[in-house]
């Protein structure tokens, strides 16, 4: 990790594109201001680790008994369609 000691005004340039700025400096707290291209992403770390745990839980939710219904249904719909071309 790079640690770097900026003043209110000062920036930093990530990858020629990405600059953050320190706004503001308060008691517990600081303010920084990031211009960086659209394409990109900028996210608080706790709202990034909110959705990995919430991709991760997710990604694990298979209901064999939904699947079934579903395929059931969808089953059924197409003996319907069948039935009433006879």
């Amino acid at each position: 990790m790079l640690i770097l000691t900026r003043k209110v005004g000062e920036s930093i340039v990530i990858a020629n594109n990405i600059i953050i700025k320190v706004v503001e400096t308060g008691k517990n707290s600081i303010r920084i201001g990031i211009d960086a291209p659209r394409e990109i992403s900028i996210l608080r770390q706790e709202v990034f680790d909110a959705i990995q745990k919430e991709n991760i839980l997710s990604s694990r939710k298979t209901d064999n008994i939904d699947i079934a219904k579903a395929a059931k249904l969808i089953g059924n719909k197409g003996l319907e369609k069948k039935e009433n071309e006879d």
